[in-house]
């Protein structure tokens, strides 16, 4: 039988490992809704930015910012159901939209996945809040459990 379609996703922020929102992430896994495939950073050079509450924003604005660093899962549609619930895509937190990313270390081979982006409403608002300033990474100070 063959497998269903799987979309590959990008995580940059709380859904990566040790974070507090992969347990979502560990869940799909276990029910085999989700594989992790490794380090991933973006292609081209995004705004990652820490908002209200803590929260981490990739901006859809190509060009500005840091290439990003994340993790890559291969996740299935029921699997995306819950991510997206998650990320409150319906209400306009975040919006999922394509982004192209390589393997750390691997620039040559570009891998088309899907990551999720501050909502177009607000994102280039808050970029320039910041100050047109972000991060490369979300990491231990921006919210590790």
């Amino acid at each position: 039988m063959a497998e269903a379609s799987r979309t590959l996703l990008f995580s940059y922020g709380t859904l990566k490992q040790g974070h507090q929102n992969h347990f979502l992430m560990q869940d799909l896994i276990r029910k085999k809704d989700a594989n992790f495939l490794g380090p991933y950073v973006t292609h081209q050079c995004h705004p990652l930015v820490i908002g209200p509450h803590g929260i981490p924003y990739l901006i859809n604005l190509l060009g500005c910012g840091h290439r990003v660093k994340g993790e890559l899962y291969s996740v299935s549609a029921q699997g995306l159901v819950r991510v997206d619930e998650l990320e409150s895509t319906s209400i306009g937190h975040y919006e999922r939209l394509p982004i192209q990313v390589c393997e750390e270390g691997k620039d040559s081979v570009l891998v088309e996945a899907q990551g999720y982006f501050a909502h177009r409403s607000f994102g280039e608002k808050l970029w320039e809040r910041k100050g047109k300033v972000g991060l490369a990474e979300f990491g231990d100070k921006e919210g590790k459990e």
